[in-house]
C-alpha cells in the first residue's frame, strides 16, 4: 500500500497550489479519502474528505470556499485544488485512505504560503 503527495511548495498569499494524492496497492475506488494537514506546533486537522464514488465531500470551516478536494478514481488519485491561500494555511498536507476500520497515510507534503 502506498499514497503519495506531491504538489506542495512555497506561494504566496492569495496564491494557488494544486495538490495530488496517488494511491497503490489497495482498491482506491471503495476507500473514502480525505486531506489533512498538521501545522507546526499544532494537532494534525481534517481539512476535506470525499466519499468513495466522489458524490459526497465535507470540508472544515477554515477552508470552505477556497478549496476542493476532487479524486478519479480511474488514475487512482486524489486532489486537493487551494485557492486564495492565508499564511495560516502553512502546513504538511497528508492524504488519508479510510474504509470500515483500515486506514492508510502519505507521508506528506510541505506547504508554505508566505511573502
Amino acid at each position: 500500500v502506498q499514497l503519495v503527495e506531491s504538489g506542495g511548495g512555497l506561494v504566496q498569499p492569495g496564491g494557488s497550489l494544486r495538490l495530488s494524492c496517488a494511491a497503490s496497492g489497495f482498491t482506491f475506488s471503495m476507500y473514502d479519502m480525505s486531506w489533512y494537514r498538521q501545522a507546526p506546533g499544532k494537532e494534525r486537522e481534517l481539512a476535506a474528505t470525499i466519499a468513495s464514488a466522489g458524490g459526497t465531500t465535507t470540508y472544515a470551516d477554515s477552508v470552505k470556499g477556497r478549496f476542493t478536494i476532487s479524486r478519479d478514481n480511474a488514475k487512482n488519485t486524489m486532489y486537493l485544488q487551494m485557492n486564495s491561500l492565508k499564511p495560516e494555511d502553512t502546513a504538511v498536507y497528508y492524504c488519508r485512505a479510510r474504509r470500515s476500520w483500515q486506514r492508510y497515510w502519505g507521508q506528506g507534503t510541505q506547504v508554505t504560503v508566505s511573502s
